[in-house]
């Protein structure tokens, strides 16, 4: 007798799953990694628009470049892919069946654009009073924004987050500059999956679901953290500084002799123990730098000091001279050096799934570490539609000649 899988945090819920590139999917990846029941519902024929944002494209067993994407990859392990044609009244039907049988729905469609379909909360609440209905837009469902799409690199620029990344406009290659990933999408389904699960954790005590209006501007603001603090209590608005810090210095990149490092002293006692090491111990009785507050006033004098200093020994001689002595140092990876550092390595981090077609399918393992419930990675992400039978079969009780008819009609 097999021994029983192990718990799951959220094994009891079922999640469906409407939504499309990122912020939505990558809500419902985090939902799936802690044991729920994520069924992914795609159109037809296409499914998913990172399906086909590529290159680089998954290779077949030959080695040779597929027409699946590996953007897909990112954001859907773990659930199951259900084709259904949400333009025809019955693809509408099974949606709202399956919406009646799931805890949460998540979906990121314009403000209004499910409510032609029957598929809005409005609709929904009255067939599932007890469903949390996640809506996730780029300028929320209200205000002057509120029909207009909204994608990551328009909220970035939108937000005032591109206004403060990248090199001072007097720079070689200044101005305002993107964060290398979409990291408003990801901070929006991060945000996403928390307010889902304090809406579960309501439901307990009320026994209701709710809406959730997500906002991929509201995120984006909110993201701003200590930069919109100190514009809200100063009225000065915050410009580009590359890689330093507007409020503490060191806190920065530093040119070694082989290359560069990064230098993030956070406090008076790291700054003392970095000039011991460095062989400078009286730099830190300067009035000049003895505090944050004066280092920052004097940055434009102390930088250049320890550029003199840093450039005298390999990143890995400081990374070596510093870790004893606590002061946070490192080197600056690219994203192969990172996956090879030993640290990521012991914390496993790289995942690989098997996968029908593709063989093998790497992945970054969930974050989340929790001692009881584990996040557990167990299934590559879905081909288009891999699961649509077993789904309206196992959850809705379609027998196989239903099934079969809808197929024929191209309804799923």
């Amino acid at each position: 007798m097999s021994a029983d899988p192990a718990p799951t945090a959220l094994g009891h819920l079922r999640v469906l799953d409407l939504s499309r590139v990122l912020a939505g999917p990558w809500c419902g990846q985090i939902l799936a990694d802690l044991g729920a029941q994520v069924i992914k519902v795609e159109r037809p024929d296409e499914g998913d628009d990172t399906r086909h944002w590529g290159p680089p494209f998954l290779k077949d067993a030959d080695g040779r470049d597929t027409d699946a994407a590996t953007y897909y990859t990112c954001a859907n392990r773990n659930k199951q892919s259900v084709t259904v044609d949400l333009t025809r009244p019955e693809g509408q039907a099974i949606v709202r069946e399956l919406a009646c049988r799931s805890d949460v729905l998540i979906e990121n469609f314009k403000a209004g654009g499910l409510a032609r379909y029957g598929l809005d909360y409005a609709t929904l609440k009255e067939l599932n009073p007890r469903l949390i209905y996640c809506s996730i837009t780029g300028f929320g469902q209200d205000g002057p924004y509120a029909g207009r799409a909204g994608y990551d690199l328009l909220v970035q620029a939108a937000s005032g987050l591109m206004s403060i990344t990248g090199r001072p406009d007097g720079e070689p290659g200044g101005g305002p500059m993107r964060v290398g990933v979409a990291v408003i999408d990801l901070f929006t389904g991060v945000y996403a999956a928390t307010a889902i699960l304090a809406a579960v954790e309501a439901r307990h005590r009320t026994g209701r679901g709710q809406y959730i209006d997500m906002a991929l501007l509201d995120v984006g603001m909110a993201m701003l953290a200590n930069q919109a603090a100190g514009y809200l209590h100063t009225g000065r608005v915050p410009q580009r500084q590359g890689n330093t810090h507007p409020s503490i210095v060191p806190y920065q990149d530093f040119p070694t002799a082989d290359g560069a490092m990064l230098l993030a002293v956070g406090n008076d006692g790291q700054f003392a123990r970095f000039c011991e090491a460095a062989g400078v111990p009286g730099w830190s009785r300067d009035p000049r730098f003895a505090t944050n507050a004066e280092r920052v006033r004097h940055r434009a004098v102390l930088v250049p000091m320890i550029e003199s200093i840093t450039r005298q020994r390999t990143t890995r001689e400081w990374v070596e001279l510093l870790e004893d002595r606590a002061v946070p140092c490192g080197p600056i990876n690219d994203i192969g050096q990172a996956f090879a550092d030993p640290q990521v390595r012991a914390r496993g981090l790289r995942v690989e799934l098997p996968h029908p077609r593709f063989g093998q399918v790497a992945g970054v393992a969930s974050p989340l570490r929790l001692s009881e419930t584990p996040p557990v990675v167990r299934h590559a992400p879905p081909d288009l539609g891999q699961h649509t039978e077993q789904v309206l079969s196992e959850v809705l009780g379609y027998d196989a000649a239903r099934i079969a008819a809808l197929k024929a009609q191209g309804i799923v």
